[in-house]
C-alpha cells in the first residue's frame, strides 16, 4: 500500500451509518471531534425515543452496554474505586455543586500538604469545547491528550467484540461505538485512570438509575441537588418518578447527602424510602445553615448558597474518608465557621455560563444557561436584581437574547422569564430570538455541532417564530411593546446588539434559555473560530 493510500479514510459502521475514520498516521484533534460527532443521535431518533416514553428494559440494556464497553477496554467497575469518586445528580445546580466541591478539594492537594494528588471532574454539557467535560486539576485536558486517549478508546473498541447473544444491540460489535454521552463517559474513566487521578467528581448526565455514569459501585459519597420536573420523556412526568430515578445513584454502605427540597418537599419521602431500600450508610438533608452567613462565593446568585452548602458536606465526608483530621474540617455541631481552605475554595470557584457577568465594549452581558422552569426562575431573578443594583432600572437599554431549540416546554420557559422580569418599571427594549448556529455563514464550531435538533425547524426558524409570537401576546396583554427580532445565528444577533451602543450609554443583555446558546455566544464574543 502506498503512503497516499495509507492516509486515506476507511469507512466504519457507526449506528448503521458509514463514516470515515482517519488512519493512525494522521490523526488530529479535529479528526477526534469529527469522529465523536458521528456518535450523536439525530433528531428523528430522539423523537422516536420520546414517543416510547420511559422504558425500563431499554434503559437497563443501555447501562449494561456501559459495563460491557469498559470491560472491553480492560476495566472492571471496582478498578475505578481507586479514584475515590464523588457522584452528584439533581435537576438544578448539580454542575455548580460539583464546581464548588472541586474548588474546595483543590485546597487539599499534595502541593498544600493534603492527601490528593490529582482531581478529575466530569461534567456536561460543554460550552465552548468538549474538552471542558473532562478536567484535571481545574483545567480541561489539552487537545493532544484528548486526541491520544480518544483514539485509544476508539481503537480498542474497534478491535474487541461482544457476545451477539448477550449484546445484540452492539452488533457488529467491533465497529459499533457508544453514543455521544456514553462514549465521553467511558473516555473520562480511561483518561482519569491513565492520568493517575485519585479524587474524581462525576456529574450525572440525565437521571441517575440508568445514567452512563452509574457504573460507579463504591463512591466515597453521593449527592443530590435541587429536584424538579425535567427530561420527562426519559424519567417520567411526576416528581416521584424523577426522584426515584435520581436516587438510583445511592449505593449500599455509602453516605448520601441531599439538598433540602424546598420546591418539591414531597420528594423527600421518596428519597428516604430509596435510601433505606438501597442501603446507604447514612442520609443527610442539607440546608443553607451549613453555610455561614456572609461567606463569599465565587458564583453569583443567592440560590448558589444551597449548592455551596451541599458541596461543603460532600467535600467534608470525602476528606474524612481520605484521612484528613477532624480539626482541619468543618465542625457542623459546634461551630458556625469554616476552615480557611473551605472559604478559599468557595470564593475561588468558577463556572462559566451560570449567572456570569461579562462587561465588554460598553455592554453588560448577563449569561446563564437556564433551561428548566426552576433555573429560569432563579436566573431571571438574578438578572433583574443585579441590574437594579448596578443602576436605575430605567437607565439604558435592556435586551433579551433567547433560544431553546429542543425543549417541549420552551414556551413555558419564556412565559416564566417574562413574568419574573417584565413590569412597568423594568421592561426589555429589544427581544432577540436566535438559533444555536454559531456563525453568520451558517457554520458551527466543530465542538458545537449538534444533530439533536430538527434541521428543518432550524432552517425555517420555526421555534424562533413561535417564541416571538408568545412574547407578542404577553406584551399585548400587559400593554408593553418590546421590539422583537428573529435572527438566523448567534453572530448576527451579537453584532446587532453591539450596533445599539450608538443609541445608549448603558446596555444590559440577558443571554439565557440554553447552555448550547450560551456556549455559542461565548465563542462568538471571543471570536474563537475553528
Amino acid at each position: 500500500m502506498s503512503e497516499s493510500d495509507n492516509n486515506k479514510l476507511t469507512p466504519t459502521i457507526i449506528n448503521d451509518m458509514r463514516v470515515p475514520t482517519p488512519s493512525t498516521a494522521s490523526r488530529t484533534y479535529k479528526d477526534a471531534i469529527n469522529a465523536l460527532n458521528t456518535l450523536q443521535s439525530n433528531f428523528a431518533s430522539i423523537e422516536a425515543i420520546k414517543k416510547l416514553g420511559p422504558d425500563v428494559n431499554k434503559n437497563e440494556m443501555s447501562i449494561r452496554e456501559v459495563y460491557e464497553y469498559t470491560r472491553r477496554l480492560g476495566y472492571q467497575p471496582k478498578d475505578f474505586n481507586r479514584m475515590n469518586l464523588i457522584h452528584v445528580t439533581g435537576t438544578k445546580g448539580k454542575g455548580s455543586t460539583c464546581a464548588f466541591a472541586e474548588s474546595i478539594l483543590s485546597q487539599y492537594r499534595s502541593t498544600n500538604s493534603g492527601p490528593i494528588n490529582k482531581i478529575g471532574l466530569f461534567t456536561s454539557p460543554h460550552l465552548k469545547t468538549v474538552r471542558e467535560r473532562i478536567r484535571i486539576d481545574g483545567s480541561p485536558i489539552n487537545e493532544l491528550k484528548f486526541t491520544k486517549y480518544f483514539f485509544e478508546v476508539w481503537d480498542k473498541l474497534s478491535t474487541t467484540e461482544s457476545s451477539a447473544t448477550e449484546f445484540p444491540t452492539l452488533q457488529p460489535s467491533n465497529v459499533v461505538k457508544p453514543m455521544y454521552f456514553k462514549y465521553l463517559t467511558i473516555l473520562s474513566f480511561h483518561v482519569f485512570m491513565s492520568e493517575g487521578v485519585d479524587t474524581a467528581i462525576y456529574e450525572v448526565g440525565v437521571g441517575g438509575q440508568y445514567d452512563s455514569t452509574n457504573i460507579i459501585d463504591a463512591p466515597t459519597v453521593v449527592g443530590i441537588s435541587s429536584l424538579g420536573i425535567d427530561h420527562t420523556f426519559m424519567l417520567g412526568n411526576t416528581i416521584d418518578s424523577i426522584t426515584w430515578n435520581k436516587t438510583g445513584i445511592f449505593k449500599k454502605g455509602c453516605p448520601a447527602v441531599v439538598s433540602d427540597q424546598l420546591e418539591y418537599p414531597e420528594s423527600l419521602d421518596v428519597i428516604k424510602e430509596r435510601a433505606t431500600e438501597l442501603g446507604v450508610s447514612r442520609l443527610e438533608i442539607v440546608d443553607t445553615n451549613y453555610l455561614p452567613p456572609n461567606v463569599k462565593l465565587g458564583l453569583a446568585g443567592d440560590f448558589q448558597r444551597s449548592n455551596a452548602a451541599l458541596a461543603i458536606k460532600l467535600a467534608t465526608i470525602h476528606l474524612q474518608k481520605l484521612g484528613v483530621p477532624s480539626n482541619e474540617l468543618p465542625d457542623f455541631d459546634n461551630s458556625n465557621t469554616l476552615p480557611d481552605k473551605f472559604l478559599k475554595g468557595l470564593s475561588d470557584t468558577q463556572w462559566s455560563g451560570r449567572c456570569q457577568l461579562i462587561e465588554k465594549e460598553g455592554i453588560n452581558w448577563y449569561i446563564d444557561g437556564a433551561h428548566t422552569l426552576e433555573s429560569i426562575n432563579v436566573a431571571s431573578s438574578w438578572f433583574k436584581y443585579t441590574v437594579n443594583t448596578k443602576h436605575q432600572p430605567n437607565k439604558g437599554l435592556k435586551i433579551l437574547l433567547f433560544n431553546q431549540q429542543n425543549r417541549e416546554n420552551a414556551n413555558d420557559l419564556l412565559r416564566k422569564l417574562y413574568g419574573n422580569v417584565s413590569s412597568s418599571e423594568f421592561k426589555f427594549d429589544h427581544v432577540i430570538f436566535t438559533t444555536n448556529i454559531t456563525w453568520s455563514d451558517g457554520n458551527y464550531n466543530s465542538d458545537l455541532v449538534s444533530l439533536n435538533s430538527s434541521k428543518e425547524q432550524v432552517d425555517k426558524l420555526i421555534i424562533q417564530k413561535e417564541l416571538a409570537e408568545v412574547w407578542s401576546k404577553l406584551d399585548q396583554k400587559n400593554g408593553y411593546n418590546s421590539r422583537k427580532h428573529i435572527f438566523h445565528d448567534i453572530e448576527t444577533s451579537v453584532n446587532f446588539i453591539k450596533s445599539l451602543t450608538h443609541d445608549s450609554p448603558v446596555i444590559d443583555v440577558f443571554v439565557c434559555g440554553s447552555l448550547h446558546l450560551v456556549g455559542g455566544f461565548l465563542v462568538v464574543l471571543d471570536n474563537e473560530r475553528d
